[in-house]
Parts: C-alpha cells; sequence; structure tokens
C-alpha cells in the first residue's frame, strides 16, 4: 500500500514522498508542502541504552532491546547499532548472544539493529583515556577471542573501537577489517569497521592503524586525560588521517561549541558522523542512580551523565535527535550538513546504501518535524519505519 508524506527537507525544499514497504517510490517537488521538516531517519552508531533501557547489563530481561529499538522511534533513530563496553569474556558472550537471539525472534530488531557496536575491552587502561570502563577488564586484542564473539553474534558485530597502541593492535586491525577493508560481512568477522578510540595512541600509531584498515574515531575529541601535550597528542593525527571518519558527540557536554565546530571544520563534515553515546539514564530524570556501567551516576539538571562525586563523563544523556538539535543550534552547522552527519555518512560507513537518504529506491525511514519559531527543530510529528507508520502525534 502507498502511502504519502509531506514536507521540506533539509535545504529548504518542499516535497511530497510516496512510499511502501518496499521503498520511497516517488519524490515530487510540492512549493505549498506544510512547514513541517521531512528527514531520513536518524542513524545512531554508539548508543548503550536509552530511557532505563541498558544493552550491557546481561541480568536485564532479554526484551530489553525490542523495547529499546521502539523507544528510539520517538527520538527520529529508525536505525542503531547497540553499543557494549568493555566486559570479560563471559558477559561479552552473554550479551552478543541475547543480542542475537533478538534480532532472530523480533523481526522490528532484525531491520532497526543492522549490527554491533563494541567499544572495548582492546582499549587503553590510562587514567582519563579508559573514560568509565572497567580497568579490570582491559586487555590487549585476542583474535580468537574476538572470532569466537563474531560467531555467538552470527557475524553481527559491524564496529569495534580499540586502542592503536596495545600490543598486537594493528595485526588485530587487518584481521577484522580484512585484504578488501569493505563494510562489514557476515563471514569470519571481516569487513569489520575498526575505530580508534579510548587511545593516547601516537601519531605514528594512528597513521600505521589507518594503513592497516582502521576507519573511524570513535567520540574523538573525547576519552582523553584532562591534560595534554599541545603538539604530540591523539587528536591531531585523527584529524589529518583521511581513512578516518570522526564520531562528534553533539551532546553540548562531551565537546563545547567552538571544539565541536573547529572539529568538524579541521575534519571536513564528509568525513564527520553525529553519534549520541548515550547511556541507558539517557531521558531519565535527575538524581544519582546505580548502574551496571560506571557503577554510581548522577544525571544532572542539566541533562549530564557523571560519575558520582566526580566530573567524568559516564556517557551522555541526550538522543542523536537531542545531538542534531544542538548541533544545529545558533551559530552551528547548516542543518543539511549535519542531518547527512546523523544519516548518510554513517550509513554509508557502515555499507547500508538504500538507508540514511531522502531518495527514489531507498528504504522508507522517514522523520517528520516541527519547526520552533526561529526555524530550528522541533517536536517529532511522525515517524516511518521500512514504509510503515510506527509513531505519530
Amino acid at each position: 500500500m502507498t502511502e504519502v508524506l509531506e514536507g521540506r527537507t533539509a535545504d529548504g525544499r518542499g516535497v511530497r514522498v510516496r512510499y511502501s514497504g518496499t521503498g520511497i517510490e516517488d519524490i515530487t517537488d510540492y512549493p505549498t508542502a506544510p512547514d513541517l521538516l521531512l528527514l531520513p531517519g536518524l542513524i545512531d552508531i554508539q548508543l548503550n541504552g536509552y530511557a532505563g533501557l541498558d544493552v550491557n547489563d546481561p541480568t536485564r530481561p532479554a526484551s530489553e532491546l525490542s523495547d529499546l529499538v521502539r523507544v528510539l522511534w520517538q527520538q527520529g533513530v529508525t536505525t542503531v547499532y547497540p553499543t557494549i563496553i568493555s566486559a570479560d569474556d563471559a558477559t561479552t558472550t552473554a550479551l552478543v548472544t541475547r543480542a542475537t537471539a533478538t534480532k532472530a525472534s523480533d523481526p522490528l530488531v532484525a531491520y532497526g539493529v543492522p549490527g554491533l557496536h563494541l567499544e572495548g575491552p582492546y582499549i587503553s587502561s590510562a587514567e582519563g583515556a579508559r573514560g568509565a570502563h572497567d580497568p579490570a577488564v582491559i586487555r590487549d586484542p585476542d583474535p580468537d577471542e574476538f572470532d569466537r564473539w563474531q560467531k555467538a553474534a552470527g557475524g553481527a558485530i559491524a564496529i569495534l573501537t580499540l586502542a592503536p597502541e596495545r600490543a598486537g593492535a594493528l595485526e588485530f586491525t587487518r584481521h577484522l577489517a580484512g585484504p578488501q577493508r569493505a563494510p562489514r560481512t557476515a563471514a569470519g568477522g571481516r569487513g569489520v569497521v575498526v575505530s580508534v578510540g579510548h587511545s593516547l595512541a601516537s601519531a605514528e600509531d594512528v597513521h600505521a592503524f589507518a594503513a592497516a584498515g582502521g576507519r573511524m574515531s570513535t567520540h574523538l575529541g573525547n576519552a582523553l586525560p584532562k591534560q595534554l601535550d599541545r603538539h604530540d597528542n591523539p587528536i591531531w593525527p585523527q584529524l589529518v588521517e583521511d581513512a578516518l571518519t570522526a564520531g562528534l558527540i553533539a551532546d553540548g557536554h562531551h565537546l563545547p561549541a567552538d571544539t565541536f565546530a573547529a572539529l568538524v571544520r579541521a575534519k571536513g563534515p564528509a568525513r564527520c558522523v553525529l553519534t549520541s553515546d548515550a547511556a541507558a539514564l539517557a531521558g531519565c530524570t535527575p538524581g544519582d542512580y546505580e548502574t551496571a556501567v560506571g557503577g554510581a551516576v548522577t544525571v544532572g539538571s542539566d541533562g549530564s551523565l557523571r560519575l558520582q562525586g566526580t566530573p567524568y563523563l559516564a556517557g551522555s544523556g541526550a538522543s542523536l535527535l537531542d545531538c542534531l538539535r544542538w548541533a544545529t543550534g545558533p551559530g552551528g552547522l547548516p542543518l543539511d550538513t549535519a542531518v547527512t552527519m546523523a544519516t548518510t555518512t554513517p550509513a554509508d560507513l557502515l555499507g547500508l546504501t538504500d538507508r540514511g537518504r531522502l531518495e527514489v529506491g531507498a528504504r522508507a525511514d522517514l522523520v517528520q518535524l516541527t519547526r520552533t519559531p526561529e526555524g530550528s527543530i522541533g517536536d517529532l510529528v511522525t515517524v516511518v519505519v521500512n514504509g510503515t507508520t510506527r509513531t505519530q502525534v
């Protein structure tokens, strides 16, 4: 059944979109379209949880991933890569196995979760660089261990964040990336997008990592000690390395506005991806909580998440839609640039050539939103996932 949605694209064009379960069938100019934004569904490639739902706690009900996918529709996110952080072998195995079983039993999860993101455990154990990750489980890369996880995940592990300076990291990167540096495949764990993050890598380490098949930087500018050498630090080589697409947390807490703008300008918008890094407490009311990841965490009145009693961030309290709003606020990025960074660019990075774009033949993942009187992104009106309306206000 063909349906119609009308609105204005990120660059201001009025359009009428005809779509069905087979995809977007037709896009026509419609100058009198209502003053509603009509965007591709958002793609979040780094998210640990939201609204109290946690993909890192093996004691939680297996249904939480199904619930998470549906909750994220209310934030305009139609594709997500649930992110599992550093843990011991048994816990990681349990988490990826559970996610795979949920994908197999729930078609909506199978569609909305094309892959998983492992953030660690092969990262730096240095204070500041490791962030909220448990130092007891951080270790050097182990190809056999990863291959067991990939088998348990049915080939679904699509992104892995590591520190290139760890022993064996370059050989491990080549093992995951595969000889063609292609997007993820389900065979043998090859084609995984390997990302540098939680790292104190030297410039030599970063360039060697990119040459070995590294393709991304995880939350560039974060997971670093408060004080760094002004020249000899991991940020500059990641900025100049064209092989690496930079993930940036645009929640207003992880990166100050000027820092965010400088990173985007230096890297170039085409090599930047907006991510939320949302934790399970994102979207929760302010207060103190006990979590499986990070332990005691405080949700601040400003929406930030911090390890209780410290200035250290414990993930983000924002959704990707919140990040898009912040990134396009006063003095921020042009709307069409930021939308591309939250849709088309992550889709291309992960080989999702039929998602993240408003064009004929693409999947019908659509988000319709109001505008504020100032012209900024307003409230969600409609979310269409793979041709079916899932949220409508």
